[in-house]
């Protein structure tokens, strides 16, 4: 799908071509995005909000423009539920730290599932360090699947927080969040969502799925890195203090009061990547020229295409086997470790992920120190997934 629209894939590695299959990391970009921040930087770059001159107009009505388009991409229902962040780390870290620790004290509860990336645990771990909350966690199924059984017996009148992923990261899996957030709604419970595998392969509408947080982050999108975005419902907007203190975030400063702009600006402290909060709105421009549908559909071929090779080759075993999957597939082979089986692959000019991929805890679970994940994008083919099996025979060949 429009492969030429990425130049990096014309490059070689280890002297071949470039088989690129750890966008689940950091999808590459497409020309359009890059472009899009050279022109800013080229012809229109000045710091927005603050000046009075024209290039800084324009420069803050690029930086709004995006924010609408951000708005419209998820559907939410008003532009002040977006706020820009660098990541989905941080705005995760926001919601922690001005939700979480303004309203919740000592024996209140948050869930969370056993296949979220650390950086949907760690947060929620440095609260029950700085305040006492506890943790209280839904099991994953040997498929791959939330246990969603024991996901209802989780609720007590402490739990203050459900907080799960939409994608998992390591395994695939889609979750069902629309009924995981009708359950914790029952118990007048707000849910947060860890979008960033998400966003990049399913259509989302953040009004149907009523979650009150949702997260995302631009460079698994085809956008660049270091910008991110923090949806939440107003009501919870409005209950969080500033995260970061500086320029930007204030209505008025003296050394006795304070006063703070309002939502979503309170939360956007100094001068934030301008340039990559274009590039954002230019890589959803691009996905939506494709159609979420369509991508959604190529990464379920490559996925129909790719697990039944892989699960056929001897001592290879697959994590996660849900039904409903995002274009990751994960792995071990007995005999051969992860790393040196990355190794090899890179060798054949094949990028792949070789870790615990910040998920250490769905390690454990399986019971494993460390899997490959092959992960796909928009310029992914089922020739560089024939190109993936042969490397895999050649690297059980030269191993067992």
């Amino acid at each position: 799908m429009r492969r030429d629209d990425f130049p990096i894939l014309q490059e070689k590695n280890r002297n071949k071509p470039v088989v690129y299959f750890d966008s689940a990391s950091s999808a590459q970009k497409p020309r359009q995005v890059v472009e899009a921040m050279r022109d800013f930087y080229y012809r229109g770059y000045a710091n927005i909000h603050r000046g009075i001159y024209e290039l800084s107009e324009r420069s803050s009505q690029l930086y709004e423009n995006s924010r609408e388009r951000v708005k419209q991409f998820i559907h939410a229902a008003d532009i002040d539920e977006i706020v820009f962040v660098r990541s989905t780390t941080e705005g995760i870290n926001l919601v922690a730290q001005a939700y979480g620790r303004t309203h919740w004290q000592a024996g209140d509860e948050v869930i969370v599932s056993e296949m979220e990336h650390h950086s949907n645990i760690v947060p929620w771990y440095l609260l029950k360090e700085q305040i006492g909350i506890e943790l209280k966690v839904i099991p994953v199924a040997e498929d791959g699947t939330l246990d969603m059984a024991t996901y209802q017996t989780l609720f007590s009148p402490r739990t203050k927080l459900v907080t799960v992923t939409h994608a998992s990261n390591v395994l695939g899996t889609i979750n069902p969040i629309q009924e995981i957030t009708a359950i914790a709604h029952a118990h007048h419970v707000p849910v947060l969502v860890d979008g960033a595998q998400a966003v990049p392969h399913l259509p989302v509408d953040v009004q149907a799925l009523d979650v009150d947080f949702y997260l995302f982050s631009g460079h698994k999108l085809y956008g660049p890195s270091g910008v991110g975005v923090l949806y939440g419902k107003k009501k919870y907007l409005a209950a969080m203090p500033p995260y970061h203190g500086g320029g930007g975030m204030i209505e008025t400063v003296s050394f006795s009061q304070i006063t703070f702009a309002k939502t979503p600006h309170k939360f956007e402290a100094g001068t934030p990547d301008i340039a990559g909060v274009i590039g954002l709105h230019a890589a959803m421009d691009y996905v939506d020229s494709i159609g979420m549908e369509a991508i959604f559909a190529h990464s379920q071929t490559l996925l129909a295409y790719a697990q039944p090779q892989l699960a056929a080759i001897p001592g290879l075993r697959i994590l996660g086997t849900a039904p409903a999957k995002v274009g990751v597939i994960s792995f071990t082979i007995d005999g051969i470790h992860p790393h040196d089986l990355g190794t090899v692959l890179d060798h054949e000019g094949i990028a792949v992920r070789a870790g615990h991929h910040c998920a250490q805890p769905l390690m454990e679970r399986f019971g494993v120190p460390a899997t490959v994940r092959v992960s796909f994008g928009i310029y992914n083919s089922k020739e560089e997934i024939d190109k993936l099996v042969a490397a895999i025979h050649l690297a059980k060949r030269l191993f067992t």
